[in-house]
């Protein structure tokens, strides 16, 4: 990949991607359009069974067919057999037990990819099916079926006096089925072995290259600094590309072989090879005085975190965290289960555990509403946090919190009329029949509010690093930051420009020559990344200016790096209280949708949102992510649905995991993006990409609530849910 330039605008302006006219023009280089002379073709030989002991493996056919170079099972590993983003418990390749369907076993290098396969199919392994646990209730006092047990992490929030009683409360159970990341790219990668044999450079789509790089090395008993990764050209991400997948396999063909290996998945294979948003399940307890003030909020929450362990305890740590919403919670009892199970593997997703809570409170808060005879605005508005009130963690907020700005915003859009401008919905949100349709249709809005902490929590240290050069009039930064298609290659020049007063400005390839970004998740990389920038531009700006007024001449080469760390944070304590996050966004979204009640089919019409920024780097960027994370918010409520029975994915497929198209994608109107600039961030900007999908999803939810009737206690809603 070649570095980029633009003539660049500074800081407020709406900047193109210059990537943009590559990629819509079908010229830009992703990931699996890597190729280099003598390059062979990995395959990944996966366990057709959900659990089952491993008796023996017989690679012999399969290394006679011809033009394969080389098969390699656990036996081959020559590091550390098992990695993990945040634990390292998931084998390398299966050793012994197999504890998902899909994982890998085996791994075959070829002259073509044909072969590789056909090697692969020739591969015999011999299977004793184990009894399945499947069920992530069951799994939290079942026998273990890891040697490290089956509960990744039990957490309890315990908040205020958890004797506290209202005057009316409300129950609810609610779940929340597993999505993919549905990301278009499928995973491939491009690993090119040293001369010498001791070490490897891999070219690959990934959102956390230090990581990956330190885990791959890991396995491949090397220094880090001889495995040398570089991003290739993503295909989106979504969290789905945080854990690695093909990394180790692919530098073990390529060191085994001595030559260039690619790999790339199609799409069923990705569908078992990337981790998926955790399926949920939620009971939720309301308390409120007469008057509408919660009292206080009770949850238990379990994530199923399928065969190993990922993101699964820092997922449920947001989910615990934030359980109560952006409401002002005096009294809260959160228990929160994440748990092991033989299901595929769960971790992060956009939104990252937000996304179930979120659904949680906030059908709860129109239960309460409804109990109070309440409008479940005016509920949110009486209860929304601001700045100096504390988090169910007992955190104090001390950054920007316009909760009741983004909620006033969002309700004061005007509802969508028909032709003769009727407004298409009864006062309170209720449903009714849609003007000029038959009675069947009916019309419902709903109404929700998200939180969303910001950067890495719980005591990590978070960091990112950037070097920027000026010469010659040009500054050039240099990054790790896994660009994903969230905007860094913008935001990263306008900073700089508006920093340096400087026109031009060339973000190098991100690669492992310059020290970690941190992962491109979290909504960190705008003030990690763009803060490391913005140190060093400072730094470079004070040496200039600082020649300039010695008399010295500015026209020479200037370099400076900077490591740009957050404010530190704290891990919970044995009640779950404790300053864990470093700072936090809000959103709300309100949704408008028409339901077919004899089919039970639902159309989104339109989505309303006002969302706060901190301040707003690229509008047009901003905008493309608030509309992107919608998308994929309406796809969990209404039909993205990884559907899994005894363990195995039923659905491993564009054609049926569906997702929302262009036809299917409601207008998207923004009331307000709130800019109330955030202490510690450059110019004080927020991360906007995760808040759209958390209430969005919350919010069609409660519009099709309001036009059925139905409880509508589980997402995504299916046909059978609302049909009369």
């Amino acid at each position: 990949m070649s570095a980029t330039t633009i003539r660049s605008p500074r800081v407020g302006e709406s900047a193109i991607r210059p990537d943009a006219p590559a990629k819509v023009q079908g010229k830009f280089g992703f990931s699996n359009d890597m190729w280099i002379e003598g390059m062979l073709h990995g395959v990944t030989l996966r366990s057709p069974q959900v659990h089952a002991r491993i008796v023996s493996v017989d690679v012999t056919r399969a290394s006679a067919v011809p033009g394969v170079h080389a098969i390699l099972t656990h036996a081959d590993i020559p590091g550390a057999d098992v990695y993990g983003l945040e634990h390292a418990d998931q084998p390398v390749l299966a050793n012994g037990i197999a504890r998902y369907f899909g994982e890998p076993v085996a791994i075959v290098a070829a002259e073509h990819p044909e072969t590789a396969r056909r090697a692969a199919a020739l591969i015999k392994v011999i299977y004793e099916p184990l009894d399945l646990l499947v069920d992530s209730e069951e799994a939290i006092t079942a026998p273990p079926i890891h040697p490290e047990g089956n509960v990744f992490r039990h957490l309890t929030i315990s908040h205020g006096n958890p004797d506290a009683i209202g005057d009316v409360i409300v129950e609810g159970s609610y779940e929340v089925g597993m999505q993919d990341q549905a990301f278009l790219g499928c995973e491939a990668g491009l690993a090119i072995p040293d001369d010498d044999g001791a070490g490897v450079e891999l070219f690959v789509s990934t959102q956390f290259l230090h990581v990956d790089r330190d885990q791959t090395a890991k396995c491949l008993g090397l220094a880090p600094e001889r495995v040398r990764m570089t991003v290739a050209g993503v295909g989106g991400a979504f969290g789905g590309r945080e854990d690695i997948s093909l990394q180790v396999h692919l530098c073990m063909l390529a060191l085994r072989t001595k030559r260039p290996v690619k790999m790339e998945y199609r799409r069923d294979e990705s569908f078992v090879g990337h981790v998926h948003r955790h399926p949920a399940k939620l009971e939720y307890r309301h308390h409120a005085s007469r008057d509408g003030k919660l009292v206080k909020v009770e949850a238990r929450i379990v994530l199923d975190g399928g065969a190993y362990a990922s993101t699964s305890s820092a997922v449920l740590a947001n989910a615990c965290c934030f359980a109560a919403g952006p409401y002002v919670v005096p009294n809260a009892r959160i228990e929160g289960f994440a748990v092991r199970t033989n299901n595929p593997p769960c971790g992060a997703m956009r939104g990252f555990g937000n996304v179930q809570a979120c659904f949680g409170h906030e059908a709860q808060m129109d239960k309460l509403a409804v109990a109070l005879d309440m409008d479940p605005i005016e509920l949110r508005l009486k209860n929304a946090l601001a700045t100096g009130d504390r988090l169910i963690t007992n955190q104090m907020i001390t950054g920007a919190a316009p909760v009741e700005a983004v909620i006033r915003a969002c309700a004061d859009v005007p509802l969508p009329t028909d032709s003769s401008g009727e407004l298409l919905e009864l006062p309170g949100g209720a449903g009714r029949t849609a003007a000029g349709e038959r009675d069947r249709i009916v019309r419902g809005v709903g109404f929700a509010v998200s939180i969303k902490n910001l950067m890495f929590s719980e005591g990590f240290d978070d960091f990112s690093t950037a070097r920027v050069v000026v010469d010659g009039g040009v500054a050039t930064i240099h990054c790790a930051c896994a660009e994903v298609g969230q905007g860094f290659v913008t935001v990263a020049q306008q900073i700089a420009s508006a920093v340096l007063d400087i026109d031009e400005v060339v973000v190098a390839p991100a690669d492992t020559t310059v020290g970690s970004a941190g992962s491109t998740s979290a909504s960190r990389q705008t003030m990690m990344s763009g803060g490391a920038v913005e140190g060093a531009c400072k730094a470079i700006r004070h040496m200039r200016d600082s020649d300039a007024a010695a008399g010295r001449s500015t026209e020479g080469r200037y370099e400076f790096t900077y490591e740009h760390h957050h404010r530190p944070t704290t891990t919970l304590d044995e009640n779950g209280q404790g300053d864990a996050h470093v700072s936090f966004a809000f959103a709300a979204h309100r949704a408008v949708v028409d339901v077919d009640v004899d089919l039970g089919l639902v159309r989104v019409i339109e989505i309303a949102t006002a969302q706060d920024v901190g301040k707003i780097i690229n509008p047009l960027q901003a905008v493309g992510q608030i509309e992107g994370g919608i998308a994929q918010g309406v796809g969990l409520a209404v039909m993205e649905e990884l559907v899994i029975k005894d363990g195995r994915i039923l659905n491993a497929s564009f054609t049926d995991y569906l997702l929302p198209t262009a036809l299917d994608m409601p207008t998207v109107r923004i009331g307000a993006l709130i800019e109330e600039p955030e202490p510690g961030a450059p110019f004080g900007a927020k991360g906007i990409g995760e808040s759209p999908c958390i209430s969005s999803t919350a919010a069609v939810a409660a519009a099709i609530r309001a036009a059925t009737n139905k409880p509508v206690n589980r997402i995504p809603v299916r046909p059978q849910d609302l049909a009369l």
